[in-house]
């Protein structure tokens, strides 16, 4: 999984912006101000890709894929970490979540929110 493409990837999807969180030394993807992806290390040095997942795939993901695992630093429950090395996660399938986590992220947005991105786009 390479970082210039989880990059790019994220960017395409509507309304993304993107940040570098100094302290947390994290590259970090925001719909409407809130996060729904984030690379960094973990504990152990070795860089994750955290992504917000619905809780009952989550477990589900983490039980199929060894390098799927509870979001480092994140709540357990919502978030999921996938190892940027990992070779047992399909790439197609790092696209979809990626997905996933923006539409859940975009989803709990203000109505108003979510106008103004699909408005701003529109002009684009």
């Amino acid at each position: 999984m390479e970082k210039e493409t989880i990059h790019a990837n994220c960017l395409q999807l509507q309304g993304t912006t993107y940040d570098y969180k100094e302290e947390w030394q994290a590259d970090r993807y925001l719909i409407g101000g809130k996060m729904y992806a984030m690379i960094g290390g973990n504990a152990t040095g070795r860089p994750v890709l955290t992504l917000k997942c619905e809780p009952a795939r989550a477990e589900e993901l983490r039980e199929a894929y060894t390098s799927i695992i509870p979001g480092y630093y994140m709540n357990k429950t919502h978030w999921n970490s996938i190892y940027m090395d990992a070779e047992d996660v399909p790439m197609d399938l790092v696209e979809k979540l990626i997905k996933h986590s923006y539409e859940l992220v975009f989803s709990k947005l203000t109505k108003k929110a979510q106008q103004e991105i699909c408005l701003l786009e529109a002009k684009q």
